[in-house]
């Protein structure tokens, strides 16, 4: 199936998870794609899996300079692009007490303005008619140790919100997908032990109204459905979770 023949994406934070998963999909559909990662042994890895059929390129979205040099790189490989999906992110587990000054720029730095400022360098590439995509969370119960990520996210949320009215006049379309508890390599939370991720995995799966975690696949297609097929829908967060913001925790 030949769906995004003649497309070209750019997906950021494309190495693993979610990210590799729609990099996949859109590769399957038949477009042309420009991943980002920042860590040299993800994308080594992609650049074996996927081989030439996809430009992989090391960028670290908190670099100011990295998101300049990027821009650049995507209007020589690909000129002008159909979507962007800003798949970035990293949470630091930590009550809100003791979150460290450090903790706090680094998410806000990935999460809020690396997703910015790549938007605001990349949005220009963006054909018109075209998308943009971002990866916020799921707004279902508030998470304890999770402040900062939190925010970080909300502020994404609202920035998309701005970003799809002042994009209008070019017919650009920007929405967000809010992931909830999906099973990815990291479970979306920095330096967690075997034994704390499989206990995040059992919460997850009890309070998940679906009683099961997403998979990267699950939200892969949410995000190209926001890209593509959503063509009459802006400015929205489409809740990829099992119903966790939507329903609730069921009663047991």
């Amino acid at each position: 199936m030949n769906k995004y023949t003649g497309k070209k994406a750019v997906v950021i934070g494309g190495t693993t998870g979610m990210g590799l998963a729609t990099v996949k999909a859109l590769l399957e559909g038949g477009a042309e794609v420009l991943l980002t990662g920042r860590n040299e042994q993800n994308l080594e890895a992609a650049r074996r899996e996927l081989g030439s059929r996809v430009h992989v390129v090391r960028s670290d979205v908190s670099s100011m300079a990295d998101i300049d040099k990027l821009g650049a790189l995507v209007k020589e490989k690909l000129d002008q692009v159909d979507v962007v999906f800003i798949n970035v992110g990293i949470s630091e587990l930590a009550p809100f007490d003791q979150v460290t000054e450090d903790s706090y720029d680094r998410q806000f730095n990935i999460n809020t303005k690396g997703a910015f400022f790549t938007a605001q360098r990349l949005a220009p590439l963006v054909r018109d008619g075209g998308s943009l995509v971002f990866t916020t969370v799921t707004n279902g119960p508030a998470n304890p140790n999770l402040s900062v990520y939190a925010g970080s996210k909300a502020a994404l949320r609202s920035f998309a919100q701005v970003f799809a009215a002042e994009l209008l006049p070019r017919g650009i379309r920007v929405n967000t997908v809010a992931p909830g508890f999906i099973d990815t390599p990291t479970m979306g939370v920095a330096g967690l032990s075997e034994e704390e991720r499989a206990a995040l995995k059992k919460l997850g799966d009890e309070i998940t109204p679906m009683k099961r975690h997403g998979t990267a696949d699950e939200v892969a297609r949410a995000a190209l459905f926001l890209a593509f097929d959503a063509t009459f829908t802006t400015g929205v967060e489409l809740p990829v979770d099992g119903g966790l913001a939507q329903i609730g925790a069921p009663l047991q």
